[in-house]
C-alpha cells in the first residue's frame, strides 16, 4: 500500500542517465530540491555514446567536472574523416576532413571528445551527489503518475518491492525514449515521437564496442610484422589508426574509430543492416567476424609480404554487439502541465553528428534555471515558462539536426554518380585554402548558437539577445597584484557563474583596458544606486569585469577594485602551459577576443545560467533597461518602459 503521506520536493526527475543526471546536478548547484528516480543498480558498464561536443564539454565544465574530462572520461576525437569507396581500408585517403581537435568554436574546447559513457556518468552522477540538493534512489521503478492542481505525483517500486509515493511541482522524463513517462503517460494525452521533417532516414544499424589487447613477441611469436621491427603499438595504430571514419561505402556504410581513455583502448564500429538482413542475426559472431574481418586485414604487398596479415582476433574482445533503429525524430510537444521531456525521451538522432548527448545536456541546462523560477512560491504561468524552453531547445535542436543530415547523407549516399559530383566538388573546393578551412571546421563554421525571435522567448531580441555567449580563457586581477608570478588560467564561465554568487542570472562587464577601469567600475555602482528595488534574479554586486588586454597586470587599489571581481583575458600560449590543457590538444585558431567581436561595442552583458545573453547592452541607460525588462520577460508579462 502506498504512504498515505508522500514525500515532497521540488522536482521529481525519471531516470538518471547523462540527462537525468546533468539535470540534477544543474538543479542542485542552484540549490532546487530534487530526487531523481532511476531503475536500475548502479552506472550501466554498457558504453554506448560515444561523442560529446564542445557545447557537451562546457556542460560538464558548468557542474565542477572539467577536470575528470581528459583524465577520467575520454580523449580528444582528433579529425572525422569521410572516405570514398567500396573496400575495408581505413588508411584510405579521405575526400574530406574534418578537424575537431581546434578551439575555434568559441568555448575554449576541442570540438569533441570521444568518451566512455560508464566514466562519463559516473562523474556526471559524483556532482550529482556532491549537492545537498539532490538526491539519488536507485532500483526504484517508476508504477504511476498523477496530479492535480499544485502538485505531481510519481508513484514507484524501491528496491525492496516497497511502494512508495513522491510529490513534487514538476516532474522530468529523462527515462529514455521508451521510458514510462511517455509511453505511459504522455501519449495518451497526444504527446508523440513523430519523424523530423528534415530528415526522413530511418534504418538500422549495428554497434560494436571491443576491447583491444595489445600483440607482442611473446604472445604472438609468429605475427609476422615483428621482423619487420613493428613495436606492439605500431600494430595498434596500423589496424586501429587515430581520429574517426565515416566510411561512404554506398554498399555498406559504416563509422568507426577509438573511444575512451587512450590507455583503454576501445573501439567502436558500426555499420548499417541491409535490407533483407537480420540485425540480431548480423550480431551472432560468425556473421560479424566476416563483416569486420577484412577491415583488419591488410594485404601482404602493403608489407613486402605474400600473405595478409590480420590483427590477432584472441586480441579483441566483444563488450556489446547489439542492433539500433536510428532515425529522426521528435516530441510534439516536451511540456505539458507539469510534467516534462528531455533528452531521449524528447527527441533521437542518427549516428552521424554525436549529436544525441549533447541535445539532452542542453536539454537540461537550458530548463535547470526555469525550473529555479517556477519552483518560487506562487509563480503561476510556468506553462509560457516551459513554452520558451521548448521553443528556443527545438530551433537549436533543428540546426544540430542539419549538421547531422549533412554528415548523414556523406556517409549513406548510394548513387553513383552524386558520390563522384560529391568528391569531386570538395575536392576542387579543397585547393582553396580559405574555403578548405571552412569545411574542416565543419559545424562551427556556422558560428555561435543564435536563436531566432519570437514572441515569449527569454530575452531582448533588439540588445543582441539569444546569442550563445563565447568563452574564453581568463586570468585573475587583483588590486597591485605583480601578475607574472604564478598566474592561474582559467575560463571565463567559471568566473562569471562562481558557485559562491548569489543572482540567477549574471552581469558581465568588459574593459578594453586597465585605464579603463575607473570609468567601468563608475556605471557599474552608478547602476547598483539608480536601481528603484533590488532585482531577485540578479545581483549588479556580484558583477565580473573582463579586460580585454592580455597584458594586463595589475588592478588600481580602489575600494570598488576590491569588492568586483575583475579578470583579464589570456592567451592561447598561456592556457598551453596550464594545468587545464593537460592531455588536451593546444588550442590552435583560439581567439581570445572572440567574446568582443561577437558584441561589438557592448559595454555590459546580461547572461543567463545557460550562458546565452539576455542582453548586450551598450550604455549605463541600455544596462538599467535590461535589468527592468528581467523580472517581466521572465514571467511572461507585457513589458514598456
Amino acid at each position: 500500500m502506498a504512504e498515505t503521506s508522500p514525500e515532497t520536493t521540488n522536482v521529481i526527475i525519471i531516470g538518471c542517465g547523462p540527462t537525468g543526471a546533468m539535470l540534477s546536478a544543474q538543479l542542485g548547484r542552484l540549490g532546487v530540491s530534487n530526487i531523481c528516480l532511476d531503475k536500475e543498480d548502479g552506472i550501466t558498464n554498457d558504453p554506448r555514446g560515444i561523442a560529446l561536443d564542445e557545447d557537451g564539454i562546457r556542460a560538464v565544465q558548468s557542474i565542477g567536472r572539467y577536470d575528470d574530462i581528459f583524465t577520467s572520461i575520454g580523449q580528444c576525437m582528433g579529425k572525422f574523416f569521410f572516405v570514398s569507396g567500396v573496400h575495408n581500408d581505413l588508411h584510405h585517403p579521405a575526400f574530406l576532413a574534418m578537424d575537431y581537435s581546434t578551439s575555434e568554436g568559441g568555448t575554449g574546447h576541442v570540438g569533441f571528445i570521444c568518451h566512455k559513457q560508464p566514466h562519463l556518468e559516473k562523474s556526471l552522477r559524483t556532482a550529482l551527489l556532491e549537492s545537498s540538493s539532490s538526491q539519488l534512489r536507485e532500483q526504484c521503478t517508476l508504477t504511476a503518475i498523477s496530479e492535480d492542481c499544485d502538485w505531481i505525483y510519481a508513484t514507484y517500486q524501491d528496491a525492496n518491492r516497497h511502494t512508495k509515493v513522491i510529490r513534487g511541482k514538476y516532474l522530468v522524463g529523462a527515462d529514455g525514449k521508451t521510458g514510462f513517462t511517455r509511453k505511459k503517460y504522455l501519449e495518451e494525452k497526444g504527446i508523440l515521437m513523430v519523424q523530423s521533417t528534415q530528415s526522413a532516414y530511418e534504418e538500422t544499424w549495428v554497434a560494436v564496442n571491443w576491447k583491444i589487447s595489445l600483440p607482442t613477441p611473446q604472445t604472438h611469436p609468429d605475427f609476422p610484422l615483428w621482423k619487420l621491427g613493428y613495436s606492439s603499438e605500431d600494430v595498434f595504430d596500423l589496424f586501429f589508426p587515430t581520429n574517426f571514419r565515416f566510411l561512404c561505402n554506398h554498399q555498406r556504410p559504416a563509422v568507426c574509430g577509438r573511444f575512451g581513455r587512450p590507455e583503454e583502448r576501445l573501439w567502436r564500429f558500426e555499420f548499417v543492416v541491409k535490407n533483407g538482413e537480420n540485425g540480431q542475426e548480423l550480431v551472432q559472431s560468425d556473421r560479424l567476424n566476416d563483416i569486420l574481418r577484412p577491415y583488419f586485414t591488410h594485404p601482404g604487398s602493403r608489407f613486402g609480404l605474400q600473405d595478409v596479415v590480420t590483427f590477432p582476433e584472441d586480441c579483441i574482445e566483444t563488450l556489446r554487439a547489439s542492433p539500433f533503429l536510428f532515425a529522426a525524430r521528435s516530441c510534439n510537444k516536451w511540456a505539458l502541465g507539469r510534467v516534462l521531456l528531455s533528452g531521449d525521451s524528447a527527441h533521437v538522432f542518427p549516428p552521424f553528428g554525436g549529436q544525441g548527448l549533447a541535445s539532452g545536456f542542453r536539454d537540461a541546462c537550458s530548463l535547470a534555471w526555469r525550473l529555479k523560477i517556477a519552483c518560487q512560491p506562487g509563480f503561476q504561468p510556468y506553462e509560457a515558462l516551459f513554452q520558451a524552453w521548448y521553443q528556443e531547445r527545438k530551433q537549436q535542436l533543428e540546426r544540430s539536426l542539419a549538421a547531422t543530415v549533412e554528415n548523414g547523407r556523406y556517409v549513406t549516399e548510394s548513387n553513383p554518380l552524386k558520390v563522384f559530383l560529391r568528391d569531386t566538388y570538395l575536392w576542387g573546393l579543397q585547393l582553396i585554402p580559405s574555403w578548405k578551412r571552412q569545411l574542416e571546421m565543419g559545424a562551427r563554421a556556422s558560428g555561435m548558437c543564435q536563436y531566432e525571435p519570437q514572441p515569449g522567448l527569454h530575452f531582448i531580441p533588439h540588445l543582441h539577445g539569444g546569442l550563445l555567449l563565447p568563452q574564453v580563457y581568463c586570468a585573475p586581477l587583483e588590486p597591485g597584484s605583480l601578475g607574472d608570478e604564478a598566474i592561474r588560467i582559467g575560463f571565463t564561465d567559471d568566473e562569471i557563474f562562481h558557485p559562491a554568487k548569489k543572482g540567477l542570472l549574471q552581469l558581465v562587464a568588459f574593459a578594453s583596458s586597465v585605464q579603463e577601469l575607473s570609468t567601468v567600475y563608475r556605471e557599474i555602482y552608478e547602476v547598483e544606486r539608480e536601481q528603484e528595488q533590488s532585482n531577485p534574479y540578479l545581483e549588479v554586486s556580484e558583477t565580473t569585469v573582463i579586460v580585454m588586454d592580455t597584458s594586463a597586470q595589475h588592478l588600481p587599489s580602489t575600494e570598488i577594485a576590491t569588492r568586483l571581481k575583475t579578470v583579464r583575458i589570456a592567451s592561447g600560449k598561456e592556457f598551453s602551459s596550464s594545468p587545464l590543457c593537460r592531455n588536451r590538444p593546444e588550442p590552435r585558431y583560439y581567439d581570445e577576443l572572440r567574446l568582443v567581436k561577437e558584441l561589438p561595442d557592448s559595454k555590459f552583458v546580461v547572461v543567463r545560467p545557460d550562458r546565452f545573453v539576455f542582453a548586450a547592452c551598450k550604455s549605463k541607460d541600455e544596462l538599467i533597461y535590461a535589468i527592468k525588462a528581467i523580472q517581466p520577460i521572465l514571467h511572461g508579462e507585457d513589458f514598456r518602459l
